[in-house]
């Protein structure tokens, strides 16, 4: 497979970045991961608007523009022969500056990458997949930096490996003051006396542009919905739970620390909403 590097597309073998990327020594870089649907990537815009807010915040600055990363992506996607496809977008600070001081770093180093999408099986979907709400905190964040979707993943991935350790799909983290945040990899939504609710930005959550998606079906179709700040005790008498995410849509929760849910209407509505959200703006 082809990945694109710096302005080049190379065999994914051949592709090398220094050692001294500050990507690599730390986390000092974005990333954003996408779904292409027969050959056209889902909500795109959003996706390089999202990174283009949180390089600006980060002061990474860069000679590309919407429309040249735009072309980066779908070259990417055409040399590999792919059309439904993962998609990741890289963009670190480079090489440069000394310790932790940003001085005098080299231009951003910018990767592209671009695999077969695997669907997953279509009995999660169905039966819902289990979760725990784990024992690590999200790193803290403030509504200003919701966009920064951060190389730095160590709390999600110790939270996962917990999640593993105990046979579940997802872990859910709670923020420093004990608030529902987000998924490891997922943002979270649950369904309580017929209202649709999500942790705000105030909760120290990523603003998934798949979250902004199912918000935007379910207003159109009426659905009441409140974004705030919620305990677990909320998540646990709610009637209905899901995730979403580019990758998995909207994943159906089964089970949160033993708690059991089904697949409810509203949820059933929202997965069948979402995906003809996709047709409609991919085919557009």
């Amino acid at each position: 497979m082809y990945v694109y590097l710096n302005g080049e597309y190379i065999q994914e073998t051949e592709a090398r970045v220094s050692v001294f990327d500050r990507g690599f020594l730390y986390g000092d870089g974005l990333f954003e991961t996408m779904r292409s649907y027969g050959g056209r990537i889902f909500r795109l815009d959003q996706h390089l608007g999202r990174l283009s807010r949180g390089l600006d915040l980060l002061r990474i600055g860069g000679p590309w523009t919407h429309d040249a990363l735009r072309r980066v992506l779908y070259r990417l996607l055409d040399i590999n022969g792919l059309s439904d496809a993962y998609i990741r977008l890289t963009v670190s600070r480079g090489t440069g500056g000394r310790g932790i001081d940003v001085g005098d770093c080299g231009p951003p180093t910018v990767v592209a990458v671009a695999r077969p999408f695997t669907p997953y099986p279509e009995h999660l979907y169905r039966d819902g997949v289990r979760v725990c709400v784990s024992a690590e905190r999200v790193n803290c964040r403030s509504p200003l930096d919701s966009d920064l979707k951060s190389l730095n993943f160590l709390n999600n991935i110790l939270a996962r490996m917990e999640a593993s350790e105990k046979g579940l799909f997802e872990a859910f983290m709670l923020n420093q003051e004990g608030y529902l945040a987000e998924g490891t990899v997922s943002n979270i939504f649950f369904v309580s006396d017929g209202v649709l609710c999500t942790p705000s930005a105030a909760a120290g959550i990523l603003k998934g542009v798949t979250r902004e998606a199912v918000l935007e079906a379910a207003r159109r179709r009426g659905v009441e919905v409140r974004e705030g700040l919620f305990v677990p005790g909320d998540l646990h008498k709610a009637a209905e739970v899901f995730i979403t995410n580019s990758l998995i849509g909207i994943m159906p929760v089964s089970e949160v620390d033993g708690r059991a849910f089904v697949r409810g209407e509203v949820t059933d509505m929202l997965m069948k909403a979402y995906e003809e959200l996709v047709d409609e703006e991919v085919s557009a």
